[in-house]
């Protein structure tokens, strides 16, 4: 059974139709990249993947549970949606650290609020609180930040500050974790950093999406490429098959162009 499957999602903005019924699933553990030219819908789709947006109408699924339906979308609270949300994680292109906290803090400050919404949180809030710091150490170990704890953002390079946006979604221990366009905001020599973690983070079967626009990148992670054109998605299929022998024009010509830049 797929972790996630989305079928027929559609979303306008005003008389501007952006997502024309897009349709993909995934299975866990799976890194999924969705590429395509600017204006394609990749990041409508992540957002109303996400619920940052509510798709217009079509379906949703986590564990082959309905969890979205465009036929009851304004029947979900402000709650409920809160609810839901906190099953995916999000890692923004532009890092949206809080500057003024540091590393360790920047990771905590979720788990945090989260926990202070508990029962037993004012009996147990020493135990919950280094539990939430334990497990923040741990996750910055895993992307490699161990020594930069008590930095704050301005002190990081910004392959770093991408690693902490990382390590801050995964603290919430998501059951999907989405990246939007990941490398766009860094030099092409601090790419690499990302793609290494990534490649960790598959290794322990994070299940992934990822919208790039870097080929490379995405045939360097993906288990599955999703190509994408004008609001659909156009086809999909393992790295090696799509970028190198693909089936569509639109698809062909997407990739010709990307490596004539």
């Amino acid at each position: 059974m797929a972790i996630l499957e989305i079928q027929n999602l559609t979303k306008s903005f005003g008389k501007t139709e952006v997502l024309k019924g897009v349709s993909f699933s995934m299975e866990e553990g799976e890194v999924v990249s969705i590429i395509g030219s600017s204006g394609s819908g990749k990041t409508t789709l992540l957002r109303c993947a996400n619920f940052l947006e509510r798709a217009d109408s079509g379906q949703i699924y986590l564990d082959g549970e309905l969890f979205f339906d465009g036929a009851d979308n304004k029947k979900i609270s402000a709650t409920e949606l809160r609810q839901k949300q906190l099953n995916f994680g999000l890692v923004f292109q532009d890092f949206n650290l809080f500057p003024q906290y540091n590393v360790i803090d920047n990771v905590m400050l979720a788990p945090m609020l989260l926990a202070k919404e508990r029962e037993d949180y004012k009996q147990n809030k020493k135990e919950i609180e280094q539990e939430i710091r334990k497990n923040a150490e741990d996750i910055l170990e895993r992307v490699g930040l161990s020594e930069k704890l008590h930095s704050y953002p301005c002190e990081l390079s910004g392959g770093q500050k991408q690693r902490v946006s990382i390590a801050r979604a995964l603290a919430l221990k998501p059951r999907v974790l989405f990246f939007d366009e990941p490398t766009s905001a860094l030099d092409p020599e601090l790419t690499g950093e990302i793609l290494k973690v990534i490649r960790k983070l598959a290794e322990e079967h994070v299940t992934m999406v990822i919208v790039t626009h870097e080929i490379a990148f995405a045939q360097g992670v993906s288990d599955k490429i999703v190509f994408m054109a004008d609001g659909v998605v156009v086809e999909e299929g393992p790295p090696e098959e799509l970028i190198e022998n693909p089936k569509e024009e639109r698809t062909r010509h997407f990739l010709q162009k990307m490596n004539e830049k």
